[in-house]
């Protein structure tokens, strides 16, 4: 039996958790939930999973949390960063999924690792922000990170016992969201409901906005770097729009890995979860036959500029990958809420990088003031978007 920490119960990554917690109630138990502000999905995850501790954002949402509980439920209810923090680190706690989005995430990851808690680890935004302090803190306490991420639960899964020496690229597959194939002139017209219809993925709202823009290929490429130990120039992505290759490792013999499957995130976290074992999901396998052909080709940096931004963050290091990282956050927010167009996400986050003093060599404390100015620098620049 595995006892579960699952930071962002209610998102995507949360939910399919949860989804393999009940396939296979006797290898894992849920000991705490975390959520943001759907505490009335969180009150039913509760009353299922029976958790010692939930967290949510706020102290309003837990008062509306304890309201929406059955009396019979016993339960220690926690808000804010603290408790967040809490649930990653509880003595019962033998694994933690962060599932949580956004910059929000690195806090309790850091927390989990103080604690000596395997990290599954699906909020890449951990290794964007500080990817250089987390892994060699994790290196240092002992604490394994496995990765959710399809394309670098791919990676991790074609290294397996391959040396890093061996390894001489890697791969990074994207599909090339809903706009691939739409002129650039055409940008300007793209709303929400447009860029919320991913082709192939079923994700949250940010994530689903970042893969439409390709910033989502870009922090990947970064989480990458740290992830895997390896230069940014041996990292290359691959538009492939089936989404069938999840991801695929060059070796030093010109040999190539790949790792398939259908696009369904509970392979990922299975592998994860069960690691270095594979649970038997009764996942579909691709149907070959009717696959008319899987195909490839380079992204456009023209009409995706948020991608090349995230290169030229990767590049520079030090505290440039956490400011693209909330400038993005907030600028896509913004466009979810109508208040920018979606060729003004790039221009938000251009800005907020060339104004931008870099730290090279940045503790956490830096690293945290670098994406609160960032957030206010990049809130002021909505608004005169909006002037």
């Amino acid at each position: 039996m595995k006892n579960l920490a699952v930071l962002g119960a209610t998102g995507s990554i949360g939910c399919s958790t949860l989804d393999i917690v009940r396939q296979f109630p006797d290898r894992y138990r849920i000991v705490s939930l975390t959520a943001g502000q759907n505490v009335a999905l969180l009150a039913r995850q509760i009353e299922e999973f029976r958790p010692a501790l939930a967290v949510v954002l706020d102290e309003a949402g837990r008062d509306r949390l304890k309201a929406l509980l059955s009396d019979d439920v016993k339960i220690e209810l926690m808000w804010g960063a603290s408790g967040m923090a809490t649930a990653a680190s509880l003595p019962d706690v033998d694994m933690v999924v962060t599932g949580i989005v956004g910059a929000a995430g690195l806090m309790p990851t850091l927390a989990a690792i103080e604690a000596g808690k395997p990290i599954a680890l699906a909020n890449k935004e951990t290794l964007v922000m500080a990817g250089e302090t987390v892994m060699a803190r994790a290196a240092a306490a002992g604490v394994p990170i496995l990765p959710v991420d399809s394309e670098h639960s791919a990676i991790f899964q074609c290294i397996g016992q391959h040396p890093q020496r061996e390894v001489a690229r890697l791969f990074l597959t994207a599909s090339g969201g809903p706009f691939r194939n739409r002129a650039a002139d055409q940008f300007s017209t793209i709303g929400p409901e447009d860029a919320l219809k991913h082709p192939n993925w079923s994700m949250g709202a940010k994530i689903t906005i970042d893969s439409a823009t390709l910033m989502n290929k870009g922090l990947e490429f970064i989480e990458a770097r740290y992830l895997f130990a390896i230069a940014p120039q041996k990292i290359e992505v691959v538009v492939h729009p089936q989404s069938i290759i999840h991801s695929m490792v060059g070796f030093v013999d010109g040999s190539i890995l790949a790792q398939l499957g259908i696009p369904d995130m509970r392979g990922p976290i299975g592998y994860a979860l069960a690691y270095p074992d594979r649970l038997p999901l009764q996942l579909d396998f691709p149907d070959f036959t009717t696959l008319a052909k899987l195909t490839f080709e380079p992204p456009d940096l023209g009409r995706f500029p948020c991608l090349a931004l995230a290169f030229e963050a990767c590049d520079q290091g030090g505290t440039l990958p956490a400011v693209l990282n909330a400038a993005n956050e907030l600028a896509v927010s913004a466009f979810l809420e109508k208040r920018i167009a979606f060729t003004e996400i790039h221009r938000v986050i251009s800005r907020a990088m060339e104004r931008h003093a870099l730290q090279t060599q940045p503790s956490i404390e830096q690293i945290i003031e670098a994406d609160r100015q960032t957030r206010q620098f990049a809130a002021d620049e909505i608004r005169r978007c909006n002037a």
